[in-house]
C-alpha cells in the first residue's frame, strides 16, 4: 500500500493504493498537467523549495489574493494552507480550486472560531472589524475589511482616527499596528504558533556571533523580538529588504521557507533562521509543510481535493476582501 500521508488526499475517490513511479519526473509532469488543464499553481513563500520552484507565482497572502483574483486559469492549485485556498474560491466561484492536502490548516486561523468571535464582536457594536487574512471564511464573513501584513497599517491609517476598531485574530500584529499608528484597536487574543516560538535569548546570542547581521522580523512575532529587529515587515517586505540592503548577513524571524527565495535572489549573502525556544533546529510551519511535490502532482492529476463553499457564506466573505483589494489598489500596495 502506498504511503498514507502521501496519498490521503485522494483516499475518498479510491486512489489510496496508487504507487508513484520513482523514476517519474514530477516537475515535467506537473508542467504538462498545467498546460493540459489550463491550471495555475500558486505557492506561498513558506512552501518547500521544490514546490516554490514549480509554482507559476510565489507570494505572500496579499500577492496570492491579487493573483487569484486576476488569473484566467480554469483550475487554481493552491500550494499553501486552507484559508488561502478558501480565499481563492471566494474570489473565483466558477473556477476549480484545489488544495494538495486538506489537513493544511493554520494555528492562527484556528485561534479565532467564528461563533466565539461573533459573541466578542456583539459586545463592541460600534466597532469596525478589520480581520487579518489568516482566518476562515466564517471569520471573513463577520468582518468589514480584510488585511494582510503587507497592507494592514495602510488600511488602518485610511480610516478616520476616531473610528473604533476591532482587530483580529493576531494580537501581535494588532499591537504592532497600534504602536505604529497611535491607535487603540481592541485586539482578539490570537497568535501564530510559528511566530510566537522565536527565542529572544537565542537571537541575542546569534547577534553576538554575527554582530553585523540584520535582524528581519515578521510583525506576527512577539514584541520583545520585534524590539530587536532592524526591519519589521511582511514576508514580501522581508524578502525585498534583504535584496536592497548592503548587509551580508541576516537573522530571519519568520517561517524558514522564505529563506529559499532569499538565497536564490542573493546567493552571495548569508541567511540564518532565527532559533526557536524549543529543541527543534528549524522554524517550519507544520501545516505548510504538509504539502509535498508528490501531493501536488496527484492533486492536479485527479483534481482533488477541491475547495467548495456555501454561496451565502462566499458572498459575505467576499465583501471585506474586495474592500481590502480596493484600498490596496488605491495605495499601490
Amino acid at each position: 500500500m502506498a504511503d498514507i500521508n502521501t496519498h490521503s488526499l485522494v483516499a475518498e475517490k479510491g486512489f489510496l493504493d496508487i504507487e508513484l513511479d520513482p523514476t517519474l519526473d514530477l516537475f515535467a509532469e506537473i508542467e504538462k498537467l498545467k498546460k493540459e488543464k489550463n491550471a495555475i499553481v500558486l505557492a506561498h513563500y513558506y512552501q518547500e523549495p521544490d514546490i516554490q520552484d514549480v509554482a507559476d507565482y510565489i507570494g505572500d497572502s496579499l500577492g496570492l489574493a491579487q493573483k487569484a483574483q486576476s488569473t484566467d486559469a480554469d483550475i487554481i492549485v493552491f500550494a499553501g494552507v486552507h484559508f488561502m485556498a478558501e480565499t481563492a474560491k471566494i474570489l473565483n466561484p466558477k473556477k476549480k480550486v484545489l488544495l494538495p492536502d486538506l489537513n493544511a490548516g493554520c494555528s492562527l486561523s484556528d485561534s479565532a472560531p467564528p461563533a466565539l468571535f461573533k459573541a466578542f464582536k456583539d459586545k463592541h457594536p460600534d466597532h469596525l472589524v478589520i480581520t487579518y487574512i489568516n482566518c476562515s471564511a466564517g471569520m471573513k464573513a463577520l468582518s468589514d475589511i480584510i488585511c494582510t501584513s503587507s497592507n494592514a497599517q495602510k488600511i488602518v491609517e485610511s480610516l478616520p482616527t476616531d473610528q473604533k476598531i476591532i482587530f483580529a485574530p493576531d494580537k501581535n500584529l494588532g499591537a504592532w499596528i497600534n504602536k505604529q499608528t497611535g491607535r487603540n484597536m481592541v485586539l482578539w487574543n490570537g497568535a501564530c504558533m510559528v511566530h510566537e516560538i522565536f527565542s529572544l535569548e537565542k537571537i541575542t546570542r546569534l547577534k553576538v556571533r554575527h554582530p553585523n547581521a540584520k535582524v528581519l522580523a515578521h510583525p506576527e512575532c512577539e514584541e520583545p523580538v520585534l524590539a530587536v529587529a532592524d526591519y519589521i515587515g511582511s514576508t514580501t517586505g522581508i524578502l525585498k529588504y534583504s535584496q536592497i540592503s548592503d548587509a551580508k548577513e541576516f537573522i530571519v524571524a519568520t517561517e524558514a521557507g522564505i529563506l529559499h527565495q532569499m538565497q536564490k535572489s542573493n546567493p552571495e549573502k548569508t541567511f540564518i533562521p532565527a532559533p526557536p525556544n524549543n529543541s527543534c533546529a528549524c522554524n517550519d510551519c507544520p501545516y505548510m509543510k504538509l504539502n509535498t511535490l508528490e501531493k501536488l502532482y496527484l492533486c492536479m492529476k485527479y483534481e482533488t481535493p477541491e475547495i467548495d463553499m456555501d454561496e451565502e457564506l462566499r458572498l459575505a466573505a467576499k465583501k471585506p476582501i474586495e474592500r481590502m483589494l480596493e484600498i490596496s489598489a488605491k495605495y499601490g500596495l
